[in-house]
């Protein structure tokens, strides 16, 4: 299967690829000590379970989540740039439906918009604790819940667009 209609379209979605590997990488080395994981503050839907998270968290592994914040917002740039140049840059998804294709060059870029809201409330909920405020949680946990189905959801068509290959 052809990746790309142009060699410069295609040396940028290798380059994102590449930024992203590298930056997933390095967000998953500084957060690896952290126990329990970004995973569960990220789907911490009440003040009650965040707090259980970081407050069982020692100071340098609270600041060491919080470090890793700035690296993440980098993260979700280059992934959504990728599943823009990915989509609009290349044929590989040109095996499915009309209004897939269509809607496919929007899926990573919302969904790194629904991680940097993610990373805004952590950002502002780890930085004092805030436990008046419930709706900021379900916030949170929703822009985190939209992020991860957006990004299945490519995973998903890319796999499918993978499968069915070019006619």
């Amino acid at each position: 299967m052809s990746l790309g209609s142009t060699a410069r379209g295609t040396r940028a979605v290798w380059l994102c690829a590449a930024l992203v590997l590298i930056l997933a990488g390095l967000t998953a080395w500084i957060v690896a000590p952290l126990s329990p994981g970004v995973l569960m503050l990220q789907f911490a839907w009440t003040p009650r379970a965040f707090g259980e998270i970081v407050h069982v968290w020692p100071p340098e592994h609270l600041a060491r989540y919080r470090a890793h914040l700035p690296v993440d917002c980098a993260l979700l740039l280059a992934y959504a740039a990728f599943g823009h140049l990915l989509a609009t840059r290349t044929r590989i998804l040109f095996p499915l439906a009309r209004p897939v294709r269509r809607f496919a060059p929007f899926m990573l870029p919302l969904a790194a918009a629904f991680d940097a809201a993610e990373n805004a409330f952590h950002a502002w909920l780890t930085a004092m604790p805030r436990f008046d405020v419930p709706l900021v949680y379900l916030a949170s946990t929703a822009s985190s819940a939209s992020k991860w189905a957006l990004l299945f959801a490519f995973a998903a068509i890319l796999l499918c667009a993978l499968a069915r290959g070019e006619d």
